[in-house]
């Protein structure tokens, strides 16, 4: 794990299933998780994902890449496009900082109309060998980027 690396994208579906269940499992019963019809009475085309269940989401993608002994310091995220059924979220994230075992990744989490999430999380990976690598990242400036919703 080294400054610039590139984490791997990860794509999420995002499923009416998933929305309503991440807002059950957190305990937001708020109508605009799991009623569509209440959702467009306040304004909005339909259901959408709650902030937990992308904060969830977010650390999932950072322990999918880093690995299960990987401990989440901090995760500060911010929401921005909505996450609606049948859209797809696609994850990226870079290292922007690495102090021993311990990395601050810069996260973006795109969807079909915009930046859903962006943020930072800081995880200690214990145990990384010497040089900090950690399998399955590249360098930034070897990365092809791709727009989210795009194939390479």
């Amino acid at each position: 794990m080294r400054v610039g690396d590139v984490l791997p994208p990860l794509e999420i579906e995002i499923t009416r299933t998933l929305i309503v269940a991440g807002a059950i499992a957190s305990r937001d019963y708020q109508d605009v998780h799991h009623d569509a019809e209440l959702a467009r009475q306040k304004g909005s085309p339909d259901i959408f994902m709650n902030i937990l269940t992308t904060n969830g989401l977010v650390g999932r993608y950072i322990t999918d890449r880093f690995g299960p002994r990987s401990v989440l310091w901090r995760v500060a995220i911010r929401l921005g496009a909505p996450n609606y059924p049948g859209d797809t979220m696609v994850l990226t994230g870079t290292v922007e900082a690495v102090e021993g075992d311990t990395a601050t990744v810069r996260v973006v989490g795109a969807n079909g109309i915009g930046r859903h999430v962006t943020g930072t999380v800081t995880v200690t990976v214990p145990g990384a060998d010497s040089t900090g690598d950690v399998e399955g990242s590249e360098r930034a400036e070897d990365a092809v980027v791709h727009e989210a919703g795009s194939r390479p």
